[in-house]
Parts: structure tokens; C-alpha cells; sequence
């Protein structure tokens, strides 16, 4: 694409484009060449998209640019783009800004964004972190049929197993840079032969059986010990009422705004979160999946009172915690409940070294003072793995999977009894999410920690929870035991994610450990 930074600079080799080099060309040349013949579907969408301009006319200045059509059929062309890719009421949502979007509607933005120049080649850098599994295969038909129907070229970078298995007709693999092996799809992901490729297959969740731990990458010195033993040695032991529920939410409701009136009556609303209620109990890991849009995050936050309700109420322990009358219970409720979020970058303060980023919240709860701050937080860095030369550290020089950590490190800082983990790992590689995975699993083996469990990775969802719940449209459609709902799911919609999800009965089964 040309778009190398410097000081980075091509050093060797040759780069060609239908049989003509394009290594060499200068910067008007790989203008011509990049977005009309060239497009690039990138990561992440928020960073992808102007927030001062509309959809529509992001989508429209890049067709006309690149099509010579009339603004009246290039908003018109926008919006067949859009509803190709899986965005309802499309007409009207080409009028709205990034901002008004979820991050998976981004992401479909942004793919409609390098469809619109009916280019020759599209580079697909990790397309479907963000998304559910059936916007996922949504978007990955498309690919395929693209490849088809017009005869695009696709180079599909990505850390899903799933995708490479169910897309692609040939796969790369690389570490640190260097090729480590490559062939047809289903000769490399049946049977590997390099050991880095058989760790990262070996890493992958499965949807047919339950695993006890997921492999790591045995390969290069990449697996970190988590000091569980450590940890547990200093954890208070909470007393739970017998046969009682640790959470308990009824009938939540929550709605926000979407168009606003000063006439009474005339503001429109719409219910994210809509009659809401089951319950956790101690020391077990609750699962929610569903859609994009479908309020499994604004039920996260609802209940971790980030948002505020609008109807129903959140009992922990048997304490009322939405009630603003009851200081120590709120108070007491927010200690012992704790968020890891999706995104670990946009989650840590940039301008914060990692001490005080994992110091504040015993600051905040006056847990601890003085030296003893420290040293906590140093005893948390090296129970997960980073090891105390971190503290002095910002955010940004550090890996996704290692921000993630420290996410990790400062959700355990307050000692908590409850985690929510909100897509904790959809944005990591397969072998730093096995490591996450790993840690989540021993809190709640070793520690007792309950948890509430959010994730559109059904695979994931298999290996990790004792009970799912399946939302859709803000409701809660049934509520299971793991192995039930994935043997036997009662509603047609979660027939439809179970359908959906990538079955990966092409890779190999070499070094599970199975329970």
C-alpha cells in the first residue's frame, strides 16, 4: 500500500501489481494505484473513519473520487454499499457520524469504504475482530463472493483460526517476521509442520469439546508464568449465604435518547437493555452472548453502575445497589465488583504510569497506604506476568496482550469477589488470548472469583462458562447450562449463532488437553 512510516523503509525485495513493479513507483504513481486498484480494510475502525464527517459523505467523496459519479449516484451507490454490508435503515444512517455507530457497525462502515472503489485487490487487516459471528460470516460471504463474481484478490490478515479455516484457499504463516511455513489452507491448519503453527492451532477454542486449560505457544519462549499460588496466599476468604445468589438483577431497563425534543412527549428513545433479570451464584462464571447492538455491554456497565438505571433493580449479596440512599453498600459493591474491558488501550489513562494506573482504586478505597501501595502493585505485576519494571512504564510501550494484563492487574488491586469481563480477549492473537483465557480460569478455580462473562466468540463461551444467557435486541431470550444450550439450544435464534460459528473440524487435534 505504501503507507510504510518513516523511518521505516522497504530494505530488500520486490513488491509487483499485475506483473509491473510497484516497489519503485513515487508518491502521485501509488495514489493512482492506492484505494482505486489497492483498498485496505484496517483493524480498527474508529481511527479509520473521520468523526467531523458524516457516513455518507465519507463513502461519497471516496466514490467520486474514484468513479466520476455524480453526487446524487454516488449517495445512492453509499447506500447500496451499506445495506450490502449488513447496516439496516441505511438511508438514514448515511446521514449520522462514526460516533453514532457500534464498533461493529464501524467496522462494516469501513468495509463498504474499500468495496466502493471496485478495486482489484483488498488487504482485510483482522476485518472481523469486532464483530458477532453472524455479522462475521456476513461480511466473510461477501469476501468470497467478491473473489468470485468479480475476481478480487483477497489477503486476509487475521489471528481467527475460524476465518483462515472457512475462507481462505491458501495460508501463511509468520513469526517475527520470517515465513515459518505456508500451503494449501488445509494441508497447514490438518497437519502443521512447524511448531510454531502447532502451538497456534493447539491455542484455538473448540466448539465441539470442553478443554481444561488452552494450550500456549511452546514455541520462541513466548509462554509467561501466572503466579496464581501467590496470589491466593493473601486473598481474603468472603463468607456467601448458602444457596443464595452472589448477583441478582430484575427487570432492568435501560433506554438512551436518540433524538431529543423540548416538546414534552416528542423525544425519541431507544430501550437498549430491556426487562432483564436472572441471577449468579458464588463462584460461578455466567456467560451472555448475542449480537452487536444486542446490550450485552450496556447490561455490563448497568450493573457495574457506570450507567444509571431506568427500571428494575441489581442485588449483590443480598444488598440493594442501586439504591443512592445506602452509602456503605455502594460503596462496598463497587470494591468488590470490577471491570476488564473490551478495548485494554482505550480502558488505561495514557498519560499514567502503570503504578498509578494499578494504585489508583486502593487509593480511591483507601485500602492501603503509603509503601504498602507499592508493593502491592508490584506483587500484582508479577502475578500477572509482567514482572515489577513495568510499574514505571506508560501504556502505550506495551503489547495489546500485555495491556490487557494490566487491565487484569488492576481489577485484582481493590481484591474483588466479582469480575465482569467485557470481550476481554476479542482483540488479542489466539496465543496471547489462550494466556488471558488461562488467568480468568485459575481466579475463578483458585480464588472462587464469580463472573460475568460477555463475548460474541461462542468457542470461547464453551470453554469458559457454567451457564449462558442469549440476548437479542436488549431481551433476554433463554438462559442455560453450557453443554445444554450447545447440544440442545431452545430458541431459533441461538440455533442460528450456533450454526454460524466456525466448526474448525479441519485442525489439528495435537496437543489439546482435553477435560
Amino acid at each position: 500500500m505504501g503507507l510504510l512510516e518513516r523511518p521505516g523503509y522497504v530494505a530488500g525485495g520486490e513488491i509487483s501489481f499485475k506483473s509491473e513493479l510497484t516497489s519503485g513507483l513515487d508518491a502521485d504513481a501509488m495514489r493512482k494505484l492506492r484505494g482505486k486498484k489497492i483498498s485496505m480494510i484496517f483493524q480498527d475502525p474508529l481511527t479509520s473513519l473521520n468523526p467531523l464527517l458524516t457516513v455518507g459523505a465519507q463513502l461519497t467523496e471516496t466514490i467520486v473520487a474514484h468513479l466520476k459519479m455524480s453526487q446524487a449516484d454516488a449517495r445512492e451507490r453509499a447506500r447500496d454499499l451499506l445495506d450490502r454490508v449488513g447496516i439496516t435503515d441505511a438511508e438514514a444512517r448515511l446521514d449520522q457520524y462514526p460516533h453514532q455507530f457500534s464498533g461493529g457497525m464501524r467496522q462494516r462502515v469501513v468495509i463498504a469504504l474499500a468495496l466502493c472503489s471496485e478495486p482489484d485487490v483488498i488487504i482485510a487487516d483482522e476485518p472481523t475482530t469486532a464483530l458477532d459471528v453472524a455479522v462475521q460470516a456476513q461480511i466473510l460471504d461477501l469476501i468470497k463472493e467478491l473473489t468470485v463474481e468479480r475476481q478480487v484478490g483477497v489477503i486476509l490478515i487475521t489471528h481467527d483460526m475460524g476465518v483462515i479455516s472457512d475462507t481462505t484457499d491458501r495460508v501463511t504463516v509468520m513469526y517475527m517476521g520470517e515465513v515459518v511455513e505456508s500451503g494449501p489452507t488445509l494441508q497447514v491448519m490438518g497437519k502443521p509442520q512447524h511448531e510454531y503453527t502447532k502451538s497456534l492451532i493447539a491455542a484455538v477454542p473448540r466448539p465441539q469439546v470442553k478443554l481444561k486449560r488452552f494450550s500456549q505457544i511452546s514455541y520462541g519462549g513466548r509462554e509467561t508464568r501466572f503466579a496464581i499460588e501467590d496470589l491466593s496466599r493473601n486473598w481474603p476468604e468472603y463468607s456467601n449465604q448458602p444457596g443464595k445468589p452472589l448477583l441478582s438483577v430484575s427487570n432492568l431497563k435501560k433506554r438512551f435518547p436518540i433524538s431529543r425534543s423540548i416538546i414534552p412527549g416528542r423525544t425519541k428513545w431507544l430501550t437498549v437493555v430491556d426487562d432483564v433479570s436472572f441471577d449468579i451464584m458464588p463462584g460461578e462464571v455466567f456467560g451472555v452472548v448475542g449480537e452487536s447492538g444486542s446490550g450485552k455491554s450496556t447490561l455490563a456497565r448497568v450493573i457495574s453502575g457506570l450507567h444509571d438505571l431506568d427500571d428494575g433493580k441489581v442485588m449483590f449479596d443480598g444488598n440493594v445497589v442501586n439504591d443512592p440512599s445506602d452509602r456503605e453498600a455502594q460503596d462496598r459493591f463497587r470494591r468488590e465488583i470490577q471491570m476488564i474491558f473490551q478495548d485494554p488501550f482505550s480502558s488505561l489513562n495514557p498519560r499514567m504510569r502503570v503504578m498509578d494506573i494499578i494504585a489508583e482504586p486502593i487509593r480511591h478505597h483507601k485500602l492501603l497506604v503509603g509503601g504498602n501501595i507499592k508493593q502491592r502493585v508490584d506483587e500484582l505485576l508479577d502475578q500477572v506476568g509482567l514482572g515489577t519494571s513495568a510499574a514505571a512504564k506508560f501504556p502505550h510501550e506495551f503489547s495489546g496482550g500485555q495491556r490487557q494484563r494490566i487491565s487484569i492487574a488492576r481489577a485484582l488491586a481493590t481484591q474483588p469477589r466479582f469480575l465482569i469481563c467485557d470481550e476481554p480477549t476479542s482483540a488479542l492473537d489466539v496465543s496471547i488470548q489462550a494466556q488471558i483465557l488461562n488467568i480468568l480460569k485459575d481466579l475463578q478455580e483458585y480464588l472462587g472469583l464469580t463472573m460475568l462473562f460477555i463475548s460474541h466468540d461462542m468457542p470461547v463461551v464453551r470453554q469458559m462458562c457454567d451457564r449462558v444467557a442469549v440476548m437479542r435486541g436488549g431481551k433476554l431470550l433463554e438462559v442455560q447450562k453450557t453443554d445444554d444450550l450447545f447440544e440442545n439450544p431452545q430458541t431459533a435464534y441461538t440455533r442460528e449463532l450456533l450454526d454460524l460459528m466456525p466448526h474448525l473440524d479441519g485442525l489439528s487435534q495435537e496437543g489439546l488437553e482435553l477435560q
